[in-house]
Order: structure tokens, then C-alpha cells, then sequence
């Protein structure tokens, strides 16, 4: 009996080691896949890092104005006299701004009287906006761009406006639009508004007419010729202001 129960706690013990290297052979098995995984996703990191960066943008482009014109002196004196006879003030209204190199505006008015002919009234705005170029927001064109865009549809919709045409106004800066149109006010105004966009500066030239007392109406043709004249001098105002600004080269320190 004990020779027995001797066997079979033998037959037992050998019959157990089979399922013990079973599990144990199971176990080693899902190391080795588990450090192949491992070993792939290393592989993996270790590919991705060595991967080539990639290239860095181009470089901005820098934009072309660095500063803005004394808006009240755009125009000469002979174009004030010309363009709003008997103004108030020739030496115009500044708009107050924070930044004059990037936002700056100055307007014009006057009253022309005539005696028994009647009296013409004249009004006149140069507004002048500046973009530098930024990494997140695009280069000072294509910002300027934008804006001219966001001024000529403005001018589209001014409230109040009728009989409204906007048309290409070649020839000045890099692009311009002209928009005209009408405003029943107590009388009848007359309305031209010229944008330009000259590199990175957009120009805006609002010039109104209106008719008093049995004047002539503003001849709406003779407006647009004065508003393009206009942009063209504040353009070149732009041009020259900048050109004045550029930076002297630094002496070396052995000159100095």
C-alpha cells in the first residue's frame, strides 16, 4: 500500500511537469512577444526620430514701408487749393492715432460762395494704414491686400448710397477701385472713394461735393479726376517719406 501511494504521488509529479513547462513555455513565449513588440516599437521611436526634419518656411518677405507720411502734408498746397477751394483749414485735420507709422488720416473741407451763383462745398479725407510683416499673420502685402479688399467692399455698402459703380482705377500703386455714387442728404452729395494699395500701405481718398443756393451740380467726372490726382501725390508721398527714412550705413569702429 505504501509502495503504491508511493508510485502514484510519482505518476502524479510527472504528469504535473508537462503543464507546469506548458504554462511556463506560455509565458516565456509572450515575453518574447511582448519584448518583440517592444523591440518594434523601439525600432519604431528610433525611425521616427532619425527621420529628416523638415525644412524650415521661407522666410518672410520684408515689407516694403517702414513708415507712413505726415498725413496732413501728402498734398501740396497748390492740391488743396485746387481740390477744396477756400478750405477752412489748408494745413488740414490730423485723426489723432496711436501708431502714425502704421495709421494715420487727415481731412480737408471747405466752403466756396459764390454770391447769387450759389455756394459748392468740398470735402476731403487721405487715410493711410501700414502693415509689417508677421510670422503668424502673412507678409505686409498680403495683409495690405486684405485690407484693401475689406475698404473697397466697405465703400460698396455705405449707407445711404445709390446709383453705385465700382470700377478698376489703373495706374496708381498696385492696385485701386474706384467707387462713386450717390447720397440724398438736405441736398444732393456726390461721392468718389479711391483705394490703393501701393506694397504694404493701403490709401483711401474719400472726396464728397455737394451744390448750394442754386449752384451747378459736381461734375462726377471732374470728382474721380481730382480723387485719382490726389492718390497719385499721396502714393509718391508714401515712396519719398520711406526713402528719407532709410537707414544711414554704421561707421565701422576703427573710423570712428
Amino acid at each position: 500500500m505504501h509502495r503504491s501511494a508511493s508510485r502514484l504521488t510519482r505518476v502524479l509529479a510527472c504528469a504535473a511537469v508537462p503543464v507546469i513547462l506548458t504554462v511556463a513555455g506560455c509565458s516565456s513565449d509572450s515575453g518574447k512577444d511582448s519584448g518583440s513588440d517592444n523591440g518594434k516599437k523601439s525600432g519604431s521611436s528610433s525611425s521616427s526620430s532619425t527621420k529628416p526634419k523638415a525644412k524650415p518656411s521661407a522666410a518672410l518677405e520684408k515689407a516694403a514701408y517702414a513708415t507712413l507720411p505726415d498725413p496732413c502734408k501728402t498734398l501740396q498746397e497748390e492740391s488743396i487749393e485746387t481740390l477744396v477751394p477756400e478750405a477752412k483749414d489748408k494745413s488740414g485735420t490730423a485723426t489723432k492715432s496711436n501708431d502714425l507709422a502704421s495709421r494715420a488720416s487727415c481731412s480737408w473741407n471747405g466752403l466756396d460762395e459764390d454770391g447769387l451763383k450759389g455756394s459748392k462745398y468740398r470735402w476731403l479725407s487721405i487715410s493711410l494704414i501700414r502693415y509689417d510683416s508677421h510670422a503668424s499673420l502673412g507678409s505686409g502685402n498680403k495683409r495690405a491686400t486684405d485690407q484693401y479688399n475689406k475698404q473697397v467692399e466697405a465703400a460698396k455698402t455705405a449707407e445711404g448710397a445709390h446709383d453705385l459703380k465700382a470700377d478698376p482705377a489703373g495706374g496708381i500703386g498696385d492696385e485701386g477701385t474706384a467707387v462713386i455714387y450717390g447720397v440724398k442728404k438736405d441736398v444732393e452729395f456726390f461721392n468718389t472713394t479711391l483705394v490703393v494699395r501701393t506694397q504694404n500701405v493701403v490709401v483711401t481718398v474719400d472726396y464728397n461735393a455737394a451744390s448750394y443756393e442754386g449752384a451747378e451740380a459736381p461734375d462726377q467726372a471732374k470728382l474721380l479726376e481730382n480723387a485719382i490726382a490726389a492718390a497719385k501725390e499721396t502714393v509718391a508721398s508714401v515712396d519719398a517719406a520711406n526713402k528719407q527714412e532709410s537707414p544711414k550705413p554704421e561707421q565701422s569702429p576703427s573710423a570712428q
